[in-house]
């Protein structure tokens, strides 16, 4: 996964002004809210979230923590 910084957005940001978060997701499929400028949470659209997910029953927590610890390496760069 590679993170484009034009997906960066800040979590105030995403606060105030969450259509424009929904449509960058709209147009790129991901966006990363950033709390403190570090990464905190990924918002993905539905569509690649369930492409990703293994199974149709999977649970979106064990889907999220599956595709958290897929893309492990990238948050850790982030995180730097």
């Amino acid at each position: 996964m590679y993170i484009n910084v034009e997906n960066l957005v800040s979590i105030s940001e995403a606060n105030q002004n969450f259509s424009r978060v929904a449509r960058l997701v709209d147009e790129k499929g991901t966006a990363i809210i950033l709390k403190n400028n570090a990464p905190r949470y990924v918002l993905l659209d539905y569509g690649l979230f369930r492409q990703d997910a293994a199974a149709d029953n999977e649970s979106v927590e064990a889907a999220a923590s599956r595709l958290l610890a897929k893309h492990i390496r990238t948050f850790e760069e982030l995180a730097r």
